[in-house]
């Protein structure tokens, strides 16, 4: 009998939630208690999961909450925050407290039904990490070019903003940059390093 597939847990591939997603989200303003709803999107921008959060940041209490339900169960979590002054001197850097251990990370992730830390996950790798040598050297110099879809599906995003008082943004700048070395990249360069190497 052959031998199962083993197949790596891809955590950039899953759902998780950030530290820097609640900046994102204006959570994290201090004496507010914010409510909402976060979603994620398959690769044709269709809902594919929705959990409730709360985040509770007064000076009594820091906490994420997490309502929702996964392989038919019911979850109900709370996830405490702490802080440690910025190593550049200027205001905090915030953490969770991952439930399990104790110890502080900056993301979670959604993983059989719990948002744990990678850590807990042994076998877990991120999507770069199982790119041979040959790939990653190749995407090292050339990953504009392969990246290109991304840049366009961020630049047409809905209400993505190009500019601001009649200003190009410096997140279009950023992106039309990319865009430009993207394209700047001949593809029989690509193909020649794919058939011949570096």
């Amino acid at each position: 009998m052959p031998k199962p597939l083993t197949l790596p847990y891809l955590f950039d591939e899953r759902k998780n939630i950030g530290v820097s997603d609640l900046i994102k989200w204006k959570y994290l303003k201090k004496g507010s208690e914010k409510s909402g709803i976060v979603t994620w999107r398959n690769g044709y921008n269709e809902i594919t999961s929705r959990i409730n959060i709360k985040v509770i940041f007064t000076n009594d209490e820091q906490t994420l909450k997490l309502d929702y339900k996964s392989e038919n169960e019911i979850y109900d979590v709370t996830i405490y925050l702490v802080s440690t002054p910025s190593n550049l001197g200027k205001g905090k850097v915030w953490y969770f407290i991952y439930p399990y251990t104790g110890k502080r990370c900056r993301k979670l992730h959604l993983i059989y039904g719990k948002f744990i830390h990678r850590s807990a996950l042994k076998s877990g790798l991120y999507t770069k990490q199982t790119y041979s040598k040959k790939w990653r050297q190749m995407e090292k110099a050339h990953g504009y070019y392969f990246d290109i879809d991304k840049y366009y599906q961020q630049l047409y995003k809905k209400h993505f903003k190009k500019y601001y008082k009649g200003k190009p943004t410096k997140r279009y700048l950023r992106l039309m940059q990319s865009i430009a070395k993207a394209e700047s990249i001949d593809h029989r360069d690509i193909e020649r390093l794919m058939v011949f190497g570096a």
